[in-house]
């Protein structure tokens, strides 16, 4: 018997590719705004005497690299939910989380504006907090409400939005046969969760949120490099049969 001619087609090639552009910007948007000021952060509070301070240069250089992070982060969406829109062509369940990486590009969006409102605005506060980080929403709200708003509303949006890629990254795992696309979803998924608890934190003071935040860096660059570890591939094999 002759052999079957391959499923994929040009939207499934464009798909995977713009996926693994997404996952690339997720990369670098991981380390800009979660990576390095996490870091950063922690150093000032539980190393005193390091490279970093609890100050208003500390604020100003993290309010810088979130709002850099925010642009990635909200390009890397972008291309996210373009690639699902492309598989959404094949097949339809690619639809949901097109509509879920679009409500979260509205987050990003307003997180963006947060951003820049804590650059603004990073003496005010760091005199608010005073070596408190979980009083930190707080201390926005008193001295830029609209910013303390945004950011609550940006978050959850954002949030929904990482609700999205996972669907759509487990739905591409499933389409491609590729077990690093489903893990990264998994690693995605993982993320959004520990990232609710150090939200909480700022709204809630509790012990042990600290080892969570050790974590959440790990998976904001091990996700997106799981997904290109199930892309690139994919794109050579579909490159090869052209």
């Amino acid at each position: 018997m002759p052999p079957t001619a391959p499923r994929w087609s040009v939207a499934d090639e464009r798909g995977a590719y713009r996926i693994a552009l997404g996952a690339w910007l997720g990369l670098f948007a991981g380390a800009i705004a979660i990576v390095l000021p996490s870091t950063a952060i922690f150093l000032s509070v539980y190393a005193p005497g390091s490279l970093f301070s609890l100050g208003t240069a500390l604020f100003r250089l993290v309010g810088l690299l979130v709002l850099a992070g925010a642009i990635l982060f909200l390009l890397s969406l972008f291309l996210y939910r373009r690639g699902f829109t492309a598989l959404r062509r094949v097949e339809g369940e690619f639809a949901l989380a097109t509509v879920l990486c679009l409500v979260g590009s509205v987050g990003f969006l307003l997180l963006l504006v947060t951003a820049a409102v804590l650059a603004g605005s990073s003496t005010a506060v760091a005199s608010c907090i005073h070596g408190q980080p979980t009083q930190s929403l707080s201390c926005l709200e008193t001295n830029q409400p609209l910013g303390a708003y945004t950011a609550v509303i940006g978050f959850v949006f954002g949030w929904i939005g990482g609700v999205g890629i996972v669907v759509g990254l487990a739905f591409a795992g499933t389409r491609f046969a590729e077990p690093a696309l489903r893990l990264g979803a998994f690693f995605y998924l993982g993320l959004l969760v520990l990232l609710i608890a150090p939200t909480l934190a700022l709204l809630v003071p509790f012990d042990g949120v600290q080892f969570l935040l050790l974590i959440v860096p790990v998976l904001a660059v091990a996700a997106p490099a799981l997904v290109l570890a199930g892309t690139i591939p994919k794109l050579g094999r579909f490159a090869r049969a052209a």
